[in-house]
């Protein structure tokens, strides 16, 4: 059987750095991951004109995380956090490729990031800066390497989430500072933080609509590379 084609969206930054112009930039780890599961990773690009067309050319979308954030003006808050920094022509095309995939009923995956924006497509919102809404929060933006775990979560049972990963708990690493705040109907939380920060989102009305707010990517135990074999699984 062919390869599923799976769209991850790409990271952006300006002319500094790397190169003396802009340019787009992907942790190879995604990629690897969605190989290692059987899919065939494309990166995709911020061409929001485009949306419709990349969508015609994937099976699964991956909407990847990075050092940015939903603009807050998009889930009804009235001011922006200091912290907030935005990439607003990233998130242009992110919110149209997502609301495709969503309204098609693409498999979607988002880390991170990827699932405060889904979380926004359904109607949520976020916790702009977790340290201030949070009393006695864990450390979410953890200092040593992504490759090693930062804290348990509770897995609901009976979810997707659950499904996948086989157990009501796992270990998880951890790199942000915002969170899911609320979901909105039919959207479920699947996941929790010890402090009560959410740590996964899942739309039960959709073929594979999942938010996991870790990096699974980095595959450091069974549950992280279950959630990619699920997402190929599902593209099928």
């Amino acid at each position: 059987m062919s390869r599923p084609v799976i769209g991850l969206t790409l990271d952006h930054e300006d002319a500094r750095g790397y190169a003396a112009s802009p340019w787009y930039a992907l942790r190879d780890n995604y990629c690897g991951a969605v190989a290692a599961a059987g899919g065939l990773p494309l990166a995709l690009p911020h061409e929001p004109e485009l949306a419709e067309d990349y969508l015609g050319m994937i099976d699964g979308l991956i909407v990847t995380g990075g050092h940015f954030d939903v603009d807050p003006a998009l889930f009804g808050a009235e001011t922006r956090h200091d912290t907030v920094k935005l990439k607003e022509r990233r998130t242009a095309f992110e919110i149209a490729i997502t609301r495709g995939a969503v309204e098609g009923d693409m498999p979607v995956l988002g880390i991170c990031g990827g699932e405060q924006l889904l979380n926004v497509i359904l109607g949520g919102t976020l916790i702009q800066h977790i340290p201030d809404e949070i009393e006695n929060a864990l450390e979410h933006e953890q200092k040593t390497p992504r490759s090693e775990p930062a804290h348990e979560i509770g897995i609901t049972a009976r979810t997707l989430l659950h499904e996948i990963a086989g157990n009501t708990a796992m270990t998880v690493n951890t790199a942000h500072h915002q969170a899911v705040a609320a979901t909105a109907d039919p959207v479920i939380v699947n996941a929790v933080a010890p402090d009560g920060v959410v740590e996964g989102i899942e739309h039960p009305g959709k073929r594979f609509c999942l938010g996991v707010q870790w990096h699974p990517e980095y595959g450091i135990n069974d549950g992280d590379r279950a959630i990619f074999n699920a997402l190929i699984g599902a593209c099928r």
